[in-house]
C-alpha cells in the first residue's frame, strides 16, 4: 500500500496583481496547495464562493451540514498526510464546526478551517448571524485568525497551513470578514510569514538520546508504548527497524492502530480501557516504558498512580507540553518522533557493541503467558442472534488490510479496534480523544476522496449513524462510493454496558427503537439517499452480504447488520479504577490476583 501524500503544497511566484478579498482568498488556497474542501456556503461567506466557481483547481464538495464538513476535512487528512480543509458561513454555519475542530484537536489532525465573519463595522453588535468564532474555538484550535484585512488574506492563509502542518498537528482557524472578502486588494504568492516564537523543535537533544538508549539496554522489562504521534510523524518505518533491533515487546493504542503490524510477533495489541490483556499487563509489570507519540491518556493508564508503578519512563514527543503532564519521565525528549527513532537506532546499536544488553527471555515468557491465557475472543449469543464481534472480523477478513476502516465512537469502535488486523498505517480512523458519535461516515466520506484508490468503510453504530447519515446523500451525488457496515444493536450500546455492569440493569434512554420498531429501517433511508441497502440478520448470510458490497463500486453501500442487543466489550478496566483490576470477561475476578 502506497503511502499517503503528505508532500510541501507548491510554491508558486506571482507578483502583485489586483483582485477582489474573495478571489485573493481562493488564490491563496490554490497556491497553498489545496485541491479539495468540504463546506456550505452562506451570506457572510457568499462573497468567497464566487471566485470559487471559476477555479480549475480546487474542487468543493456541498455537504449537508457543517459538522460533516469538518469531520470529511479530518478523514482526508488522516488518510492522506495532507491539511484538510472545510469551509462555513458565519453564526451557526462557525459553531457547527466546533465539534469537529475539538475532535481534531484532540487528535493532532492537521486542519484548517475556514469561516465567514459579519462585516468589520458589525462586529461586536449582536449583528445576524454573528458568533464569536474566534473567541469560541480559541482553546480548541492550535491557533486562529480573524484577518482585519484585505492585504492580509494570503498571510493567513500560508500561516494557517504551516502551523496546521508542522510541529504537533493540528487545527487552525481563519474567520474572513464579508467585507474585506468584498474589498479589493493586491494579491502576490508567497507572503512573508511572522511567527515569532514558533518555532518547533524536530531535532532530539543527543544527550538525552544516549541516556535513553542506555535505560533500554539495561532494561529486564521494558516495553515499547507507541502512540498516534508516530502515525502523525509518518515514522512506521523506522519503529519497526528500532523493534527488531531490539527485540522489544510492543503496545499500540488505540489512535496508533496501524502504525505497526498486528501480525508481527512482537505486537502484543491495543493497551487500554478495553486493551488485550497482554498489552494492559506488559505497561503494568515493566520497569522501562519507551513512550514515543503517545500521551498517558486517562483511557490507557487508568487511575494514574497506579499505572505501571515500577517503570521509569522515556517519553518523546514534539509537543514538550506533554512531557511531564501527567507521568514523570526520566528522560525527556522533544522532538519530531521520526526522528527521535532514526537517532536512537545507531545510539543502541553502539551500546550494543560495547557489550551492553539485557536478557528478555523471562520477560517474554511472562507476557506469551498471557497471551495464550487471555487472547482476544467472544462469545456466541445463546439466543441465536448475530454476534457483532463476529460481523466486524469477518469483515476485515474479506475486505483485507489495504482498505481504510473509518469507525464511530462506542463498542463497534472498540470491536474494529480490536478485531480487525491492521498491517499498515493510514488505515485506521475513529475519534479518540473526543470520542465524538457521527464522526464515521463524513470522515470515511474525506477518506474516499483523498484517497479514491482504497476501498473504505465506516464501520459505525446505530445511535451514531443516525447523527451524520445525512452525508450519504453528498457521497451519492459526489460520486463518493463508501461502503457503511452499521453494527445494529437497537441502543446505545456502551452506554448500555455501562448500565448493565454498574447501574443494575436499569435501561434509561438508551433504546434507539431500530430494532424494535425498525425505525427508522436502514435499508429503506439508504435507498432514499441514492445508496444500495442491504441486511444482514443470521452468521451464514454475513460473507454472502459483505461479498456483495464489496461488488458494487459505483454507489455507496450500507449494510444494516441487526445483532444481539446484549453484546459487551471485553477485556474492561472500569472508568477510575487501576489497571491492575482489569476484568477479561463479566463476573470472573480481575485477571491480577497479586500472585504476579
Amino acid at each position: 500500500m502506497a503511502a499517503p501524500d503528505a508532500s510541501a503544497a507548491p510554491t508558486e511566484i506571482t507578483a502583485a496583481t489586483p483582485m477582489t478579498g474573495a478571489q485573493s482568498f481562493v488564490r491563496s488556497l490554490e497556491a497553498a496547495g489545496v485541491e479539495v474542501l468540504f463546506g456550505i456556503p452562506g451570506g457572510a461567506i457568499l462573497p468567497a464562493y464566487d471566485p470559487l466557481y471559476d477555479s480549475t483547481r480546487l474542487r468543493h464538495i456541498l455537504v449537508r451540514h457543517e459538522q460533516g464538513a469538518g469531520h470529511a476535512a479530518t478523514g482526508y487528512a488522516q488518510a492522506t498526510g495532507r491539511v484538510g480543509v472545510c469551509i462555513a458561513t458565519s453564526g451557526p454555519g462557525a459553531t457547527n464546526l466546533v465539534t469537529p475542530i475539538a475532535d481534531a484537536y484532540m487528535d493532532s489532525i492537521p486542519m484548517v478551517a475556514i469561516t465567514g465573519q459579519v462585516a468589520r463595522s458589525s462586529i461586536g453588535t449582536d449583528a445576524f448571524q454573528e458568533a464569536d468564532i474566534s473567541g469560541i474555538t480559541m482553546p480548541i484550535t492550535k491557533h486562529n485568525f480573524l484577518v482585519k484585512r484585505p492585504e492580509d488574506i494570503p498571510q493567513a492563509i500560508a500561516e494557517a497551513f504551516h502551523l496546521a502542518s508542522t510541529g504537533r498537528p493540528g487545527p487552525v482557524l481563519v474567520d474572513l470578514p464579508k467585507d474585506i472578502l468584498q474589498a479589493n486588494t493586491m494579491f502576490a504568492w508567497p507572503p512573508k510569514m511572522d511567527l515569532p516564537g514558533y518555532k518547533p523543535v524536530t531535532r532530539p537533544h543527543s544527550k538525552q538520546i544516549r541516556e535513553a538508549a542506555k535505560l533500554i539496554v539495561a532494561a529486564k522489562k521494558p516495553v515499547l508504548y507507541v502512540g498516534g504521534g508516530v502515525i502523525r510523524a509518518r515514522a512506521s518505518k523506522a519503529l519497526r527497524t528500532l523493534a527488531e533491533l531490539t527485540g522489544i515487546p510492543l503496545v499500540t493504542t488505540l489512535m496508533a492502530r496501524g502504525a505497526f503490524p498486528d501480525s508481527h510477533p512482537q505486537h502484543l495489541g491495543m493497551p487500554g480501557m478495553h486493551g488485550s490483556v497482554s498489552a494492559v499487563t506488559a505497561l503494568q509489570k515493566s520497569d522501562l516504558l519507551i513512550t514515543l507519540g503517545a500521551r498517558f491518556d486517562d483511557r490507557v493508564t487508568g487511575r494514574l498512580d497506579s499505572f505501571a508503578p515500577d517503570a521509569q519512563v522515556i517519553h518523546a514527543d514534539i509537543d514538550p507540553a506533554e512531557i511531564g503532564k501527567n507521568r514523570h519521565a526520566d528522560v525527556p525528549i522533544v522532538g519530531d518522533v521520526n526522528e527521535v527513532i532514526l537517532e536512537l537506532i545507531p545510539a543502541i546499536e553502539a551500546e550494543y557493541a560495547a557489550g551492553n544488553r539485557a536478557d528478555l527471555t523471562g520477560w517474554w515468557k511472562q507476557l506469551d503467558r498471557y497471551r495464550e491465557t487471555y487472547p482476544l475472543g467472544y462469545e456466541e449469543p445463546t439466543d441465536g442472534t448475530l454476534a457483532p464481534q463476529y460481523v466486524i472480523e469477518r469483515l476485515g477478513q474479506i475486505v483485507g488490510p489495504d482498505a481504510i476502516y473509518a469507525a464511530g465512537v462506542g463498542q463497534h469502535q472498540m470491536w474494529a479496534a480490536q478485531f480487525i488486523k491492521y498491517e499498515n498505517p493510514y488505515t485506521w480512523l475513529n475519534s479518540g480523544g473526543l470520542g465524538t458519535m457521527g464522526y464515521s461516515v463524513p470522515a470515511a466520506m474525506g477518506a474516499k476522496v483523498g484517497r479514491p484508490d482504497l476501498t473504505v468503510w465506516s464501520i459505525d453504530g446505530d445511535g451514531c449513524f443516525q447523527m451524520t447519515n445525512q452525508e450519504l446523500a453528498t457521497c451519492a451525488i459526489e460520486g463518493i462510493p463508501i461502503k457503511v457496515a452499521v453494527i445494529n444493536n437497537g441502543n446505545l450500546g456502551m452506554v448500555r454496558q455501562w448500565q448493565t455492569l454498574f447501574y443494575g440493569q436499569r435501561y434509561s434512554n438508551t433504546e434507539l427503537g431500530t430494532h424494535k420498531h425498525r425505525i427508522p429501517d436502514f435499508v429503506k433511508l439508504a435507498d432514499a439517499l441514492g445508496c444500495i441497502g442491504l441486511r444482514c440478520e443470521s452468521k451464514a448470510d454475513v460473507d454472502a452480504t459483505i461479498e456483495k458490497a464489496m461488488s458494487i463500486n459505483d454507489q455507496p453501500v450500507v449494510i444494516d447488520f441487526t445483532v444481539g442487543a446484549d453484546a459487551m466489550v471485553w477485556p474492561m478496566v472500569a472508568a477510575g479504577m487501576s489497571n491492575d483490576e482489569i476484568l477479561a470477561a463479566r463476573d470472573i475476578r480481575p485477571v491480577f490476583d497479586g500472585n504476579e
